[in-house]
């Protein structure tokens, strides 16, 4: 009983304080239902339009940002592509040219090797005939000597003058013919 007895007494003071401060009078409802749908109108003819419009704006700029940067993504891509054949290219062409050089280089060697077993030969042939030519004239020489030699020991020995060219060169011509004969 004492907790019923409590609840009346309860139930008495809030009767007595007056209206509840939890629930709004019925006035004051109203004055902020109206208020709310000024406001409400206010922000949706006012407001709202603003937002969306820098919302679509905002939309745009990136989307158009967005294509931009695709289309400079791709270029990019383009270019690359094109750098990297032209690269290609370049090393290609740089092979190529090493290739020729190292031909020519090759064949300009070759040449001033044939060129120079050339020179040799034909100093080799001049240094023959050289040598052949002092050869034939020491020989001559020597001949010249050796009949001389001979004429003047001939003379000695026979006693007799061997003076006379025609004799002189009979006796040479005899003496050499016989030394060629002995070898």
């Amino acid at each position: 009983m004492s907790a019923h007895l409590v609840m009346a007494t309860m139930h008495t003071a809030a009767e007595e304080a007056g209206p509840s401060p939890i629930i709004p009078h019925p006035a004051e409802i109203v004055v902020g239902l109206v208020a709310f749908l000024i406001l409400f109108w206010l922000l949706r003819t006012k407001a709202v339009p603003m937002f969306e419009k820098a919302y679509s704006d905002r939309t745009h700029a990136i989307q158009g940002g967005l294509e931009r940067a695709e289309i400079a993504q791709r270029e990019a891509e383009i270019a690359l592509q094109k750098y990297q054949t032209q690269l290609a290219d370049a090393r290609g062409e740089a092979a190529k040219l090493r290739d020729e050089a190292r031909q020519e280089g090759a064949a300009i060697i070759e040449a001033m090797r044939t060129t120079a077993q050339e020179e040799a030969a034909r100093i080799t042939e001049s240094a023959k005939a050289a040598i052949e030519a002092d050869r034939k004239q020491a020989m001559n020489a020597l001949l010249g000597e050796v009949g001389t030699i001979a004429t003047e020991l001939a003379s000695k020995i026979v006693g007799e003058s061997l003076e006379d060219q025609a004799r002189q060169s009979r006796v040479v011509e005899r003496f050499l013919s016989e030394m060629e004969s002995s070898k």
